[in-house]
């Protein structure tokens, strides 16, 4: 039988049987580390669960000390500290299990993106992935979930078809559409705030091959790129995802020598379809952007895709594009890192009957900045539609903003149902 660990001689967690780490203890600092460097969370342990019964036992300690409990499998979006609570690492849960004849596959609450396409791509079948494969699965699809199949086949929220969960007062239950089926909607696009995830099952999609890559343009075109391509978008089909990015590339040996240490434009490709449909569809689009400095798109694995992500620093979304965001953006690039325009629509915009709460659909565009810019923020707030999306969201306090008032009010009513004490309130939570 295992034994207890103690948090500072007063509290125990009977029948945990993972490592736990205290403050000074080798392996804490380790074990409690983000990637986002400006939370410094400092728990007073870190407990890193095996097992279903692990999570529980760590969830009761928290509970019946008062004592603020998180989750953190990747540490992708962790955007608040954990101090003095625990924190229940679920990196060890990654089971993956691949039922190609459902096309769906089951995963353990620490399992990543990478892990689920290596055992998808021998089914010739793909998940709603994200832009890198050591992104967690859970948080990512809780929070909504934007890939680069998102077009085609909706959110990572929107293929989610079951989910065991463990509630704030130590219950496990089923949530799906035959099963707590409120519960089963907030899940899907509500963040992680109704309880812990501990095994989550969602639908596959046959995609194989994609014609898929990065193509580089001279940044002085850069205004009338992004002018064309928020014309282009209106006729470009659900197989195909794109974003257009302003970036400072690095001047290292690494970066390929066209492109090296320039300020680019930089076009963004995932196509679900075959190289000649993509090309001619893409033609435009090269046309205003002026001769490539380099062109790596081709046809590859979905497997081997690697689209890369932008740090957030500032996210605004679009349902129209007047030409006074393109300057602004335009401007901001002169300060920027990187400035990256991504298109919506498709399949994102067209939820089924039930689908769960993920919001602003009808966003046109996102533009991501990873440098802050004075002005920035004021300069495109009257186009902006005011939403956010809880995946790129890094202030909690604006989590109401992730949703419609009517979803919130519905999220509300989940929450005062599952957590009414609002034991779940470490991150991007919905108030009880």
């Amino acid at each position: 039988m295992s034994q207890p660990y103690t948090i500072q001689d007063e509290i125990t967690l009977p029948g945990f049987s993972g490592a736990a780490h205290l403050p000074g203890e080798a392996g804490y600092d380790a074990s409690r580390r983000s990637l986002n460097p400006a939370v410094d969370s400092r728990p007073a342990l870190v407990a890193e669960a095996q097992s279903t019964a692990d999570v529980r036992a760590a969830l009761l300690a928290a509970r019946g000390h008062g004592l603020p409990f998180a989750v953190q499998a990747t540490g992708h979006g962790t955007h608040v500290p954990c101090d003095g609570g625990i924190l229940v690492r679920t990196s060890p849960m990654a089971s993956v299990l691949v039922d190609p004849a459902r096309r769906v596959a089951r995963v353990g609450p620490g399992a990543r993106w990478g892990e689920v396409v290596a055992a998808a791509a021998p089914f010739g079948l793909a998940p709603l992935s994200g832009s890198s494969p050591s992104v967690g699965v859970t948080g990512y699809t809780l929070g909504g979930g934007l890939g680069w199949l998102a077009r085609r086949h909706g959110f990572a929220a929107d293929s989610v078809v079951r989910a065991e969960v463990l509630l704030a007062d130590g219950r496990h239950v089923t949530a799906s559409a035959g099963s707590h089926p409120e519960l089963f909607w907030a899940l899907r696009g509500g963040g992680g705030g109704f309880g812990v995830v501990t095994s989550l099952e969602f639908r596959l999609h046959p995609v194989e091959q994609v014609y898929a890559g990065f193509a580089y343009f001279p940044i002085e075109a850069a205004g009338e790129t992004l002018g064309a391509y928020r014309d282009w978008i209106d006729g470009a089909p659900d197989e195909l995802s794109t974003a257009l990015v302003f970036k400072r590339m690095p001047d290292g040996e690494e970066v390929p020598a066209p492109v090296r240490g320039r300020h680019v434009v930089m076009l963004k490709v995932v196509h679900a379809g075959t190289a000649e449909e993509a090309r001619r569809l893409l033609a435009p689009l090269y046309r205003a952007a002026g001769p490539a400095l380099l062109d790596d798109t081709r046809t590859t694995t979905y497997a081997a895709t690697a689209m890369g992500g932008t740090p957030n620093r500032h996210m605004d979304m679009f349902d129209t594009v007047p030409d006074q965001v393109i300057d602004t953006l335009v401007r901001a690039a002169e300060q920027a890192q990187t400035v990256e325009i991504r298109h919506w629509g498709g399949a994102m915009s067209r939820p089924g009957p039930d689908a769960g709460p993920v919001s602003h659909r009808a966003t046109r565009l996102s533009a991501i900045v990873d440098t802050p810019v004075p002005g920035l923020a004021e300069a495109l707030r009257p186009y902006a539609n005011g939403g956010t999306f809880l995946n790129f969201l890094a202030d909690p306090s604006r989590t109401a903003a992730a949703y419609t008032a009517a979803d919130h009010r519905r999220l509300r009513e989940v929450k005062r149902a599952y957590d009414p004490d609002g034991f779940f309130r470490v991150g991007h939570v919905i108030p009880a």
